[in-house]
């Protein structure tokens, strides 16, 4: 059987579309929103919508389908994960568990690293992630992210560039 006469209807060919892209679909969504339930969800759902457009969707188109599904659903929850953080920001106050040392240090850490994360844009805070943390190549980015390798190259650059500017200081 080719390829193209698979087709995404199919369980055996769907579950092997899960199996392979569902890790990085997540990833991708994690990138982008710092909360690892929310990137679950997102992967999920991202997943259930192609099944439900199994007949619309050609296996070789599967997977950009996947991560534009993705992103927009990402995009649709922007505004409420805003709310979410400026809830959980708040909630971290009440710790009191541990020693004040301890807090004040982790306190200083995460402050200073969030920063130094959140001074880098969406694109190139989602390139470096995907090739530090991921192990992604930078054709593999390229490909996921729908644009040149150039252009990956590029924002890992300004990342770097930008990050050795802020750490030096930490």
């Amino acid at each position: 059987m080719s390829v193209s006469s698979k087709s995404v209807c199919e369980q055996d060919v769907f579950n092997e579309l899960f199996k392979t892209h569902s890790r990085t679909i997540r990833n991708h969504i994690y990138y982008k929103c710092g909360d690892p339930d929310q990137a679950e969800d997102i992967m999920q759902e991202s997943f259930i919508r192609l099944w439900n457009n199994c007949k619309k969707v050609i296996l070789e188109k599967a997977r950009a389908f996947l991560y534009k599904v993705s992103t927009n659903l990402f995009l649709n929850q922007v505004e409420h994960q805003k709310v979410r953080l400026a809830y959980s920001k708040l909630s971290h106050r009440d710790r009191n568990h541990e020693s004040p040392d301890f807090i004040l240090e982790e306190k200083e850490f995460m402050i200073k690293l969030q920063n130094a994360i959140g001074d880098l844009s969406e694109a190139q805070r989602e390139v470096f992630l995907l090739n530090r943390i991921d192990k992604k190549t930078y054709n593999e980015i390229a490909e996921m992210l729908g644009i040149s390798v150039k252009a990956v190259e590029k924002r890992m650059h300004n990342a770097l560039k930008k990050l050795r500017k802020i750490i030096k200081n930490i």
